[in-house]
């Protein structure tokens, strides 16, 4: 999840403010207010390291649930999907 985290942060870093913004600013109505920036977090990179790098992703999934006491055995895993993830390109 952290990974998943790092790689959605490092490309679609102000669609992720511009969410948090609207989820601070309506806390009693976020999920229906905020819905469709939510769907714009999804940027075609996104789309393309989720295609492209399922299973190293699929790897790092499995490791974290056969070590959930020492998820410090998965740091290759993790390494494995950003290393796939930096290679990434989005092709007009």
């Amino acid at each position: 999840m952290e990974a998943a985290l790092e790689v959605t942060a490092r490309y679609c870093r102000s669609e992720l403010e511009q969410y948090g913004r609207c989820v601070a600013a309506s806390p009693a109505s976020w999920q229906r207010d905020c819905h469709s920036l939510r769907l714009g977090i999804s940027r075609p990179i996104v789309r393309r390291i989720r295609s492209d790098c399922a299973e190293p992703f699929a790897a790092f999934e499995r490791c974290l649930q056969e070590n959930e006491a020492a998820v410090g055995r998965c740091s290759e895993h993790v390494a494995a999907f950003l290393r796939c993830a930096e290679q990434v390109k989005v092709t007009a």
